[in-house]
């Protein structure tokens, strides 16, 4: 009788907290299943218990990685592991989820208990905040980058020449292609030519092709790049490595909107969007004389200018959770995010590779870590090979680089509704007792 009072009152308890609780026995079946549980899942307590787990807490690492089978395995708990659920109707529920080992009176493990809270409402903030600061594939919150994305649907629906300067790694292709999507060439081919790695021989054929018997080998008519490119768009990276020579027959594209294959003599017509890159100032080679200036103000209509990742650190947590999700999905991982130590070092690192470079950094740190936290020993040690272990703070992991864009979020709404937190929550798409939390949290 003492026993069944004990169990009684165990339940009132774990009904009355927020979160979905539900216990295993050694055979993988539900023995108790809390109410947050029942709500979240959409099965009730009748329902679930005797059942297997996999059976109605449908995850989609049931089949892979189940955390409850690697807890009962390691006797290792786990801590606010994201997962998709299916509930009772069939629909995708996130959730966070944590897992521990039931041991009785003799230390003897006889089942887990997992616990679990519903995330849809963290996980649309965050989708909310990502649409604020991405575009395409390009992610920033730095304001020169924004003032770009701002303009960029202007520039796509131009159909102007294009210029972008940047320094390598700086993501200049992403914002052509960027430029392309968004324009009404979309549906068209968008055609890359790297005019730094080919010699010039090369490059001319590549960019505007050859007719047979333009030389030994050419067997057969072959079309160029801008043929290829017709009614889409053209991008010339590293435009400024282009030869005097070439530069001449460019220049002949972009003023008569026509070109002559090698070894022919007939013109023909192009209607291709050049867009160009480069990573040096071309204003520059003018005045040194490696590149014409007629050239320079026919590729310079409209310009973009991107900044190098030392002049925009406030994007690095945003990369990093990027590049995180990449790699998860593409290495088969599930790696949550990096601790305070890798922040604070990548924040204060000076990056001359710049994205790329962030990127290689990031992929490294894939390959060597095991655990879900990436750590400074995970990090190239060319990176860190200066650093004394003295130096490098030792903090409590940080799983959520984007804290801050969710701060400035929610203040920026708050100010465009002078203040209202019923409009700022309706806007948010959250309740007003999550706004209030959130405002406490980030001390608005």
């Amino acid at each position: 009788m003492k026993s069944d009072k004990g169990a009684s009152f165990l339940n009132i308890i774990l009904d009355s907290i927020a979160d979905g609780v539900f216990t295993i026995n050694a055979r993988d079946q539900i023995t108790s299943f809390n109410r947050a549980a029942e709500d979240i899942t959409g099965f009730t307590r009748n329902e679930a218990i005797g059942q297997y787990c996999f059976n109605i807490f449908r995850t989609n690492i049931c089949q892979t990685h189940c955390a409850l089978k690697q807890t009962l395995r390691t006797g290792k708990a786990i801590t606010n592991l994201p997962v998709n659920i299916l509930n009772k109707e069939g629909k995708e529920v996130p959730v966070s989820i944590s897992t521990a080992v039931l041991k009785d009176e003799k230390g003897e493990v006889f089942g887990a208990v997992e616990t679990f809270r519903d995330i849809s409402v963290e996980e649309e903030l965050k989708k909310e905040i990502s649409k604020q600061y991405s575009l395409e594939d390009i992610i920033s919150k730095n304001h020169q980058v924004q003032e770009i994305f701002h303009i960029l649907p202007d520039i796509a629906e131009s159909d102007s020449t294009v210029l972008i300067q940047g320094p390598s790694g700086s993501g200049k292709e992403l914002f052509a292609r960027a430029i392309h999507n968004l324009s009404h060439r979309k549906n068209n081919p968008y055609i890359k030519v790297n005019c730094g790695a080919l010699p010039d021989t090369l490059l001319e054929s590549e960019l505007f092709g050859y007719i047979k018997g333009a030389f030994t080998d050419a067997r057969r008519d072959k079309p160029g790049r801008f043929a290829l490119a017709e009614g889409g768009t053209i991008f010339l990276d590293e435009i400024g490595d282009m030869s005097p020579a070439l530069q001449i027959k460019l220049l002949r594209v972009l003023q008569e909107k026509e070109y002559e294959p090698l070894g022919g003599i007939t013109p023909v017509k192009a209607d291709a969007r050049t867009i160009t890159a480069t990573n040096k100032i071309l204003s520059d080679l003018v005045k040194t004389g490696s590149f014409r200036e007629d050239l320079f103000y026919r590729l310079n209509v409209v310009k973009i200018e991107l900044p190098p990742l030392s002049k925009r650190r406030e994007d690095i947590p945003l990369l990093i959770e990027n590049f995180i999700h990449k790699f998860n999905l593409r290495k088969g991982k599930n790696i949550v995010g990096v601790s305070d130590a890798v922040m604070e070092f990548l924040m204060g690192y000076d990056f001359p590779g710049n994205i790329r470079e962030l990127e290689n950094v990031i992929e490294y740190a894939f390959v060597l870590c095991k655990d879900r936290i990436i750590e400074i020993k995970h990090l190239p040690p060319e990176l860190t090979s200066g650093l004394r272990e003295r130096e490098i703070p030792q903090k409590p992991a940080m799983n959520h680089p984007l804290k801050n864009a969710e701060a400035e979020l929610i203040q920026r709404t708050l100010e465009k509704h002078h203040g209202n937190r019923v409009a700022t929550a309706k806007e948010l798409k959250i309740n007003r007792s999550t706004l209030w939390r959130k405002m406490k949290k980030y001390g608005i």
